[in-house]
């Protein structure tokens, strides 16, 4: 008897630690203790229900300030924005920075199926709604900018200024629209599985290039697309040290693994490459119909070192009226790790109209 209770004690016990961060069925929320002591983020959290998921922000600053919104990029969380919190605040702003379904506190789909490019974009939306966001200042860097700048195009009257930093809003129509999607999904499904290793010499080319070949980019592009999607558990601070070009130190590789205990939890990283190409002809008619004819100030920051999203950097010059165009010089894809408070200075110099320029990279 006492066998047989026993048993039964230890069968519950572990069915609460397998399933107790099951939240909904397939929907996991990071434990609360997985955040404590990270270095350099002190600021208190926010969360907000959308869509049955509680999602994550950060508020700082003043509530009757002029806001500004970060959005972040994969596979990071609002923890990399930490260096430019305080110069925002300190400068008199409120700064909303929130992490996106599937990273940072934010709940997370267990399933790959279950995210869309869409998704993501419906649910800041009603972020920025709900908070009632108005005369708004936009900041996107990698994904961080394919979700914003839709935000900033469905609902352009709460957006005073844009700023994209190593972004794009990927873009396509009629036939070709449809035709790249599917050649971007054959082409995983052809690779199928890789190693990180594989992942890594595949994109060397493209990184350690002064001027990238289209063909270097195109090989990076789909073997990061095939090793994202088929992998169980994906190298968190390895795809950030690695493409960012980034040594970091221990506190901060604590502090990106934070938001995964394990691979169950990093579904959203998983895919979010993959949801690239999936709204092509939205996001031309959001071209033709609002960057296109755009009238506010608009500021381009690409790093001096950036290499995977270079390309996309002519949009936005060709594409949207009169942008400012400055250089981040010596910084990579993660520009808010290298060059955190000064691209924090030149956004609010940005803001307040005064002349912005290039940052010199170091020759030290």
């Amino acid at each position: 008897m006492k066998y047989i209770l026993l048993t039964a004690l230890l069968s519950l016990s572990l069915n609460n630690i397998i399933f107790a961060e099951e939240i909904a069925p397939g929907v996991l929320r990071t434990p609360d203790g997985r955040f404590e002591n990270l270095q350099d983020y002190p600021f208190e959290p926010n969360y907000m229900e959308i869509d049955g998921l509680r999602i994550h922000y950060l508020d700082e600053g003043s509530k009757d300030a002029d806001p500004i919104i970060l959005f972040h990029g994969e596979p990071a969380w609002s923890y990399l924005f930490r260096k430019m919190i305080p110069v925002l605040t300190e400068a008199g702003y409120r700064v909303i920075v929130p992490d996106m379904v599937g990273f940072g506190k934010s709940d997370k789909f267990e399933s790959k199926h279950d995210y869309s490019y869409k998704h993501h974009v419906d649910v800041m939306k009603e972020l920025v709604e709900r908070l009632d966001l108005k005369n708004t200042t936009h900041f996107g860097q990698d994904w961080g900018g394919l979700v914003g700048l839709r935000v900033v195009a469905e609902m352009p009257d709460r957006f005073a200024q844009v700023v994209v930093s190593n972004t794009g809003m990927v873009a396509g129509e009629g036939i070709r629209a449809w035709f790249t999607q599917l050649i971007m999904e054959l082409t995983v499904w052809w690779n199928g599985p890789i190693t990180f290793e594989e992942l890594k010499t595949a994109a060397r080319g493209a990184l350690n290039s002064e001027n990238p070949s289209s063909s270097d980019g195109i090989s990076m592009f789909t073997k990061w697309i095939a090793y994202s999607y088929y992998s169980k558990d994906m190298d968190i601070v390895g795809i950030i040290e690695t493409f960012g070009g980034l040594n970091l130190t221990e506190e901060e590789r604590r502090a990106y693994e934070a938001p995964y205990p394990s691979g169950r939890y990093k579904a959203g990283a998983h895919v979010w490459p993959y949801l690239i190409p999936t709204q092509l002809k939205e996001n031309e008619k959001y071209w033709k119909e609002i960057y296109e004819k755009w009238d506010k100030p608009f500021l381009v920051a690409f790093g001096g070192e950036e290499r995977i999203t270079i390309r996309m950097k002519d949009d936005f010059v060709n594409r949207i009226p009169n942008p400012t165009i400055i250089t981040l010089g010596g910084a990579g894809h993660f520009v808010q790790e290298e060059v955190g408070p000064e691209l924090a200075e030149i956004i609010i110099n940005f803001i307040e109209g005064k002349e912005v320029t290039d940052i010199v990279a170091s020759t030290d």
